[in-house]
């Protein structure tokens, strides 16, 4: 009975200035550098260990106890230790009994057991209050200070009050707790430390492929075909003007597959005449990842743009300057200025100016700092009005630039078509169509579907 009263009171809220005493089982990297963080917030430290011999790594501040002995001194005790290991918990079982244990383990790889390790550990030790906690954090970030990694700590449990006091501790260190619910969450939480930039995946894999096949294409036409047919070795292209070329294609073509996804669940919903039921798999993960597509669309943008301001110095460029002055000279002729091919020059800079400063508008409202200080009214309009607008000017500037060599058959090498041909397709589809949905007679019935009108009711999920 005093054993239970004792917890109990140590689970209470600390209203003294001394903040508690936390126990840590396990004295490696990660339980050294979270004792000592720990320390420096205020609160008293003792490690549980099979060795109570005190090193010079363990915190100074700490003390070093076996492990029933450390946790009948703290309520809250931190598993710093590996899953495989957890079996010498067992025995503690009645001195855990009511205290809350942090899970702070991660796996190799993904799902590696049929249960994540907090719930293991609650099995294990069905009379104390598990929490998972702090396992997407570093001992590198804890010995920085976080200055320089991610602040935030997954917190989940199914006891409230034991999930309170632990992200009470998160707060104390300088992080920001954020909670997930209850313990069907761990497994979640212990697999994303594990996940490599899983919401680019799509779109690095896409732009890399896309990047190769353009890459590859220009080669042929602008180099090989050269080659063969008028014995002029160009190779040199591949170092600047292929990449100026496949640059602004690959930001033009990734710029519309941002809103693609958009004019595909339109036309689904116009389709089901209702909102409540899920879209396809793949147009989910598509609508998921326009983010990245945008941000990847954007890295192009601005590739393209120092491309562009580097050309004048190059040899090439220079060259070719100096052999049409050398012409002009020659034959004693001066070419005048052919103000339609100003017009369009200047045209086409003009849009792809006022395209790439939208575009990077876009850029800087969708990273989290700026968003957030925005409304949900103020974020829609800037992505997708500005948005659209943005695909409007930029398929302008491809359009103005090279819309003269539609044509043109000496455009078609091997009867193939220019890249920039081949980069307008998807931005022109999406505007027509979305074009399309601007009209009162369809735009009407969408915007009802989208408030939650159904054609047919018996047919929503």
């Amino acid at each position: 009975m005093n054993k239970n009263s004792s917890n109990i009171m140590a689970l209470a809220p600390n209203t003294s200035n001394k903040r508690e005493t936390v126990c840590i089982f396990g004295t490696g990297d990660f339980g050294r550098a979270l004792g000592h963080k720990m320390i420096q917030s205020g609160y008293s430290v003792v490690y549980g260990s099979r060795s109570t011999q005190v090193s010079n790594l363990i915190p100074k501040d700490a003390e070093v106890l076996g492990h029933a002995e450390a946790a009948q001194k703290a309520a809250i005790i931190i598993i710093a230790i590996q899953r495989q290991h957890y079996n010498f918990l067992t025995p503690l079982a009645e001195v855990l009994h009511g205290k809350v244990l942090v899970d702070i383990s991660n796996n190799l790889k993904l799902n590696q057991y049929p249960e994540s390790n907090a719930e293991y550990l609650a099995e294990l030790l069905p009379g104390s209050k598990v929490v998972k906690a702090f396992n997407t954090v570093s001992a590198w970030a804890l010995q920085s200070g976080a200055l320089d990694a991610s602040r935030q700590v997954f917190v989940c449990g199914d006891d409230v009050e034991a999930k309170q006091m632990v992200m009470n501790i998160v707060r104390a260190l300088g992080l920001t707790p954020l909670d997930k619910g209850s313990l069907l969450a761990a497994q979640e939480i212990e697999n994303y430390p594990l996940q490599l930039f899983p919401m680019w995946k799509f779109p690095m894999f896409l732009s890399l492929g896309l990047t190769a096949f353009f890459f590859v294409y220009c080669v042929v036409l602008d180099i090989v075909y050269t080659y063969i047919y008028e014995k002029n070795d160009f190779s040199f292209f591949i170092a600047i003007t292929i990449p100026n070329r496949v640059c602004p294609v690959m930001a033009l073509i990734l710029l519309a597959l941002v809103y693609l996804p958009g004019i595909f669940a339109a036309i689904i919903q116009l389709y089901r005449g209702t909102k409540y039921r899920r879209f396809p798999n793949w147009l989910d993960k598509w609508m998921l990842c326009r983010k990245q597509l945008g941000l990847i669309a954007l890295a192009f943008a601005s590739l393209h743009a120092v491309f562009t301001l580097v050309t004048p110095l190059r040899a090439f460029a220079s060259w070719r300057t100096s052999k049409g002055i050398i012409s002009q000279a020659l034959n004693n002729k001066t070419e005048p200025l052919n103000t339609t091919n100003a017009w369009l020059s200047d045209s086409y800079l003009a849009l792809g100016i006022l395209g790439y400063f939208l575009f990077f508008l876009l850029g800087i409202t969708s990273l989290p700092s700026v968003s957030n200080n925005v409304n949900w009214r103020e974020f829609r309009f800037v992505q997708s009005k500005l948005g659209y607008l943005t695909l409007i000017l930029c398929t302008a500037h491809t359009l103005v630039y090279g819309g003269k060599w539609f044509l043109n058959p000496s455009a078609y090498k091997w009867y193939l078509p220019d890249i920039y041909m081949l980069s307008l397709i998807v931005p022109c589809a999406v505007l027509v169509v979305k074009f399309v949905l601007i009209f009162p007679c369809v735009d009407k019935p969408l915007t009802r579907i989208r408030q939650g009108w159904e054609r047919n009711p018996k047919h929503s999920e």
